[in-house]
């Protein structure tokens, strides 16, 4: 899949943006602070609905206006499409594909793509919540269905927790908990499908993960993964350094003991005012040659663990998904790196159909990745085509 022309009104810095681009590599290049990230992570949303940089969508609308309208054609085995989202400060986001209204979930349909920022590091050295971002992100691009689960599980997983902190404030006795035992199903019942489909990524994953550090780091590096899940044991400790469960896990048997966790925690639960279990605790659990890389893995080795995540996704998508080669977004990344981590990197994206990089400097990319280059100053596309025919005052 590939996007042939972006569209953007009063998103981030741009009241008005419109940009053509081409098969394999674009370049977007100008200073910091002009718009170049905002154009990739336009892109980026229409596949995850949601930004690699902020958690709510408010951000995204430009300052005192009351929507963002992000437009893209996407082109795919000859086929041709048009997907838009309209993002709203107040009320439900708006979809349309080819101008038909539809759920905003069920753009990744439509769009895939993996990006790949700095700000990945913490995918190895950050807290559980990022891991699980970064699989849900990519189960809902192989089955965008996924998206309704997700939803629908914060939706009960709120109303339950609700209902627990108005149980511990009112010291209603256990005995009188009926409602609970209904949301304690519905949680069950949801967390379950979450849990199951989540394993069968990372088994599926996994030797592509091993696969990309090794091409990275080197042959005598091992790189593993695997699921660390509260309804498993206790109630998990972000800190703790287990080695998690790489075995998928079949749904009755997820179903029974997830069933059984909420029984085993129900008094905990009701002190604390707290859900304590199901897929919303869990964690991804990463390893280096056999320890846990949050704590043990040096800056470089983290760097490449997050780099072969990504490209983890990347290869999985090619393989699994309906739209075929995601769309590659490298944001802002090849400042972070030496020569020979940028010689890597684009040996690790050669070959995918449309791969789009932001830079401050075009002199930090690579020559081979200059082909198509759009340079961007103060929220407004200034030129593109070759780079060396840059606007003047533009870095080159």
């Amino acid at each position: 899949m590939i996007v042939t022309h972006l569209s953007l009104s009063d998103f981030r810095n741009y009241e008005i943006a419109d940009v053509d681009l081409v098969a394999g590599p674009n370049l977007f290049v100008g200073r910091n602070g002009q718009g170049k990230t905002n154009l990739v992570e336009a892109i980026g949303y229409l596949s995850t609905l949601g930004s690699h940089r902020v958690s709510t969508d408010q951000a995204l609308i430009r300052a005192g206006r009351d929507a963002a309208i992000v437009r893209a054609r996407l082109e795919h085995a000859d086929r041709s499409v048009l997907v838009e989202v309209q993002i709203n400060r107040s009320g439900a986001n708006r979809a349309q594909v080819n101008r038909v209204a539809t759920k905003p979930r069920e753009l990744p349909r439509y769009a895939t793509s993996v990006l790949f920022a700095p700000e990945d590091l913490a995918l190895v050295r950050g807290d559980p919540g990022g891991r699980r971002r970064y699989l849900d992100q990519l189960l809902v691009q192989l089955s965008p269905r996924l998206a309704g689960v997700l939803g629908d599980y914060e939706r009960v997983l709120r109303q339950r927790t609700t209902l627990l902190k108005s149980v511990r404030s009112a010291r209603v006795a256990e005995s009188q908990l009926s409602t609970l035992e209904v949301w304690d199903e519905r949680l069950s019942d949801l967390g379950s499908q979450i849990v199951v489909e989540r394993s069968a990524l990372i088994d599926r994953i996994r030797p592509h993960v091993a696969d990309a550090y090794r091409r990275i780091a080197g042959d005598d590096q091992r790189a593993d993964l695997a699921a660390r899940l509260s309804i498993l044991g206790d109630i998990p400790d972000d800190d703790a350094e287990d080695v998690g469960i790489p075995t998928v896990l079949q749904p009755a048997d997820v179903r029974e003991a997830f069933t059984a966790a909420l029984a085993r925690v129900r008094r905990q639960e009701l002190d604390r005012g707290l859900t304590l279990v199901g897929p919303h605790r869990d964690d991804l659990v990463l390893t280096l040659n056999g320890l846990p890389a949050k704590g043990y893995a040096s800056h470089g080795e983290s760097w490449s663990f997050a780099l072969a995540l990504k490209l983890a996704a990347a290869a999985t998508l090619r393989a699994d998904s309906p739209l075929g080669d995601p769309v590659i977004i490298l944001d802002d990344v090849f400042a972070e790196l030496d020569e020979s981590r940028r010689a890597r990197l684009a040996d690790g994206i050669a070959g995918y159909e449309q791969v789009l990089i932001t830079a401050a400097v075009l002199g930090d990319v690579p020559d081979a990745l200059r082909v198509h280059t759009v340079h961007i100053r103060a929220g407004q596309i200034l030129h593109a085509g070759r780079p060396d025919d840059a606007p003047p005052g533009e870095d080159a």
